[in-house]
């Protein structure tokens, strides 16, 4: 048995740019449903997603037999936790809130087996090599892990060229919200000062080689990322999709929400 191939590393060192969207429901039925629409990844969220352990696993079984590429984002940069959720077979992780270039480069380890990481070597009973079928996972694993570092906060930003220069971080997320945030914009992820940070940190990004990234549902500002060198651009969040989705539906029938009678039909 093979190892599985990271294409979505893969299409980042390619050049290709991906689209992405973010998965907070917590619930299999749900990932898979969204795995069919044909993103290229799709972000499991276990920092603000009820997620843990087992529903990230089932959410990575559903979405392992469509195209798109599944991320996960744990709570934080735990190398123990990194160690669990790689042994399910994740392969690119996305870390939140990471302000220098000495955490990246711990987080660079916990995604690594000796003597060039820290990572527990103990594959052989876990999904990642398929319980030992795959026979040399341990000598081919190192390549096949995608590190993104989620810059978030004032002191991440002003600490980015330093978290750059750290090899083995493949990719930069900005964080728009908790950026805005650390600004004192609260609640104003698309502030035009805010935009301006993200699409300078992106150019810098692609000047260092790696890939920069972004969650963000407005088009037009979609496409000044893109234009500022994003390869990796998630558009929308399935929670907000369904909220908006069942809002409008009721809209149509009923303007304003209670209150119940047969003329409105």
């Amino acid at each position: 048995m093979e190892i599985p191939i990271n294409s979505f590393k893969t299409d980042l060192r390619n050049g290709e740019t991906l689209l992405g969207l973010w998965l907070g429901l917590s619930e299999t039925f749900s990932a898979e449903i969204c795995a069919g629409a044909g993103f290229d990844w799709l972000l499991i969220d276990g920092e603000h997603g009820p997620n843990d352990l087992r529903s990230i696993l089932s959410q990575l079984q559903a979405i392992e037999p469509y195209p798109s590429h599944a991320i996960v984002r744990p709570p934080q940069g735990d190398h123990v936790l990194i160690k669990q959720l790689l042994e399910t077979g994740v392969q690119t992780l996305l870390i939140p809130m990471v302000e220098s270039a000495e955490q990246a480069a711990g987080l660079v380890r916990a995604m690594r087996y000796p003597p060039e990481g820290i990572r527990g070597v103990g594959a052989a009973l876990a999904r990642a090599s398929r319980w030992g079928r795959i026979q040399d996972y341990s000598a081919q694993a190192n390549d096949q892990m995608c590190l993104l570092l989620q810059v978030e906060t004032k002191l991440g930003y002003d600490n980015l060229d330093e978290i750059l220069a750290v090899d083995g971080v493949d990719g930069i997320f900005f964080g728009a919200a908790d950026l805005a945030a650390s600004y004192g914009l609260l609640g104003q992820s698309n502030h035009p000062s805010i935009v301006q940070a993200i699409e300078i940190g992106l150019r810098k990004t692609q000047a260092a080689g790696k890939s920069g990234g972004v969650l963000c549902g407005d088009k037009a500002i979609v496409q000044r990322y893109f234009e500022a060198g994003a390869r990796f651009i998630a558009v929308g969040v399935d929670a907000l999709l369904l909220a908006a989705a069942t809002t409008n539906l009721r809209q149509e029938y009923r303007p304003e929400p209670g209150g119940k009678s047969a003329a409105n039909y």
